[in-house]
Formats: structure tokens, C-alpha cells, sequence
């Protein structure tokens, strides 16, 4: 997930509520400040006597010269480096891409802030925005955040679902309501991850609980933002999720419960171009997967043939990071 740092130099209250409101990740002030800041809210501050210190963990470079481009290449190796075009253009910032990663690009419009966040398709890590303007600030921020990370999802074919014995599943719980066609990707295999629809359809059991996603046992990977994996029984409060839309698109969400309870289970077997895929989820009818159409389909209702969503990639994962190796998980 890009980072988002509002430029509030010279000093302006209202600009830090601004990027307060619009969900910014920092402010970047000259001042020592920090104790007014955190009268506002909590959020990072970049500053002499910020979270980050300007001038130390942070610097600034102006790129005006090939020679400015290197010095912020080298900086880069140890420190966050937020870089400034003298005329704003492309070119620099691929160069310096092509090298380094703690590059953030300063910015003055949401829509200069999507092009860096997208360049040599893998982006700036942040931008800092440099306005004066409080729509803007909410316009770059909704901007960058929803520039996430596309998947892309193809369909498997079931191929059995055979009840399983009890287990301990996992509840996980958003401070989002999620919508039709939603939820996590969940698997046995970091490899072959299922969509796992949100709690948000009505049924005569219990009330639709939208912002959920029952996603399966304490063994299992998860998709989260980031292009990494986790465990489930690793997530907690606090942490981010990432919610995936039937048509690959996605977008965070902030975890604010995670429920492990003992439940019945079921194992889904698929296939994928000659290839089983396996997961495990929760016996129950609330508990679905997403056909390609978007549509939610109930675990209990799920038979041979039926297509069902699903992310694949080649690589292994290491520590949750996608690496080239060999790799089995059966």
C-alpha cells in the first residue's frame, strides 16, 4: 500500500486536520510541532522533532541534475528519500526507481500522485503533497489508495466437498462493510488462494454480518496488501487486510477482531488447468465462495462442476514474501 505524507510547511492547523480527515499517513512539517500534531489525532509526523526526523531518517533531494538523481540513489541505501523535480517530470524518477526503493516523490495534484505511484509499474513507495488545498488532499489520498494492487482471478472447477472433523476457524472481522462480489483470498496453498465471500448476504439463519469474512482454519494463507501472505492465526486487531473484489480489483481494510472458535469443517477440492487446488473452510451455509458471474455460493450447495473464483501464481513464499523456489504444498 502506498504511503501518503501532506506537506504542511508553512505550518497551517487546518491542513493537518485536513489530512487527518482524508486519511493521510503523515505530515511533513519544518517546525518542532510534534505536540500540537498529536492534540489533532494520530498520525506520523516528519520533523525535527517529528516521528521521523527530518534531515536524518528522512531527507529531501531536488533533482536537477544526473548527479542529484545518483546522490539520491545513494541515499536511498539507508534512508527515506523524498525527491522534487525541478520542472516535475517522468524521466528522473524512473531513473532513480530503476535503483532504489525508499523513494517518495513530492507532488502537487492527485492526479501527478497516481502517475508516480504507478511508474515502471511498481511506483513510488509515497508521494508528498505539497498544497494548500483541503479537497486536494482528500482527492490525492482516495486517489493512491485505490491505485492497489489488481489480481488477476480465474475459475476452478469443484471438484468434491467432503466433510471434515472439527478444527479451530477463523472469524475475520473489518472496520468495512463489504459489498456483493467480496471477500479474502484463502487457501491451503500460498499458490492457490479462493475467494472467500464477506458475510453480507441476507439468509434465514442469522443476520448478514458485512464486514466479515468467516475464511477458513488457523493453518491457512491469506492474502494481504502488499502482494504477501500470512497465516490466518497470525492476524490481528489493528493489522491490514486486503479485500478482493470477483473482478481482481482491491482495496485495504483495517482488521478490528480476530475470532478463532471451534467448528465443524468441510474440505473443497478444485481443479485449475490439470492442477488440484484445496481448501478448508468452515460446514456451514453462511460460509461462501464467489463464482465468476460474482455471485456468493454456499459451501453446503457447491457441487462437481460448479466454477468457483480463485488466484494462482507460480512462486513458493518464504516468510510470506513471493520468492523462485521449489516448493510443495499438498
Amino acid at each position: 500500500m502506498k504511503t501518503v505524507w501532506v506537506k504542511v510547511i508553512p505550518w497551517d492547523k487546518s491542513l493537518v486536520t485536513a489530512a487527518l480527515e482524508a486519511g493521510a499517513d503523515g505530515v511533513l512539517i519544518e517546525e518542532p510541532r510534534r505536540a500540537e500534531v498529536r492534540e489533532l489525532g494520530l498520525i506520523t509526523t516528519i520533523g525535527p522533532d517529528g516521528d521521523l526526523t527530518l534531515g536524518e531518517d528522512v531527507v529531501e533531494v531536488v533533482i536537477g541534475s544526473k548527479a542529484d538523481e545518483q546522490r539520491a540513489v545513494q541515499l536511498a541505501k539507508g534512508k527515506t528519500v523524498i525527491v522534487r523535480a525541478t520542472d516535475w517530470t517522468i524521466i528522473p524518477l524512473e531513473n532513480i526507481l530503476a535503483e532504489a526503493d525508499s523513494v517518495f516523490a513530492e507532488v502537487g495534484t492527485a492526479e501527478e500522485a497516481a502517475t508516480a505511484t504507478a511508474i515502471l509499474e511498481v511506483g513510488v513507495a509515497g508521494v508528498v503533497l505539497a498544497t494548500r488545498d483541503a479537497a486536494e488532499i482528500r482527492r490525492t489520498v482516495e486517489r493512491v489508495k485505490s491505485e492497489a494492487e489488481r489480481l488477476e482471478l480465474r475459475a476452478a472447477t469443484v471438484v468434491a466437498v467432503e466433510p471434515l472433523g472439527m478444527g479451530d476457524r477463523v472469524c475475520v472481522d473489518t472496520c468495512t462493510n463489504m459489498g456483493l462480489g467480496e471477500g479474502m483470498l484463502v487457501g491451503s496453498s500460498s499458490a492457490a488462494l479462493f475467494l472467500v465471500h464477506a458475510e453480507s448476504v441476507e439468509n434465514p439463519y442469522v443476520e448478514p454480518r458485512p464486514f466479515r469474512v468467516n475464511a477458513g482454519p488457523v493453518h491457512a494463507y491469506v492474502r494481504v496488501p502488499g502482494g504477501r501472505t500470512r497465516y490466518l492465526s497470525e492476524l490481528a486487531a489493528g493489522d491490514p487486510a486486503l479485500v478482493v473484489r470477483s473482478d481482481g480489483s482491491t482495496y485495504a481494510a483495517v482488521i478490528g477482531r480476530v475470532k478463532v472458535e471451534r467448528r465443524p469443517l468441510a474440505l473443497l477440492r478444485a481443479e485449475l488447468a490439470g492442477e488440484e487446488c484445496t481448501t478448508i473452510l468452515q460446514n456451514a451455509e453462511t460460509i461462501r465462495l464467489v463464482t465468476p458471474e460474482g455471485r456468493p455460493l454456499s459451501v453446503v450447495a457447491l457441487k462437481p462442476g460448479d466454477l468457483v473464483l480463485m488466484a494462482v501464481e507460480e512462486a513458493g513464499r518464504h516468510f510470506g514474501m513471493k520468492i523462485s523456489e521449489t516448493i510443495q504444498e499438498r
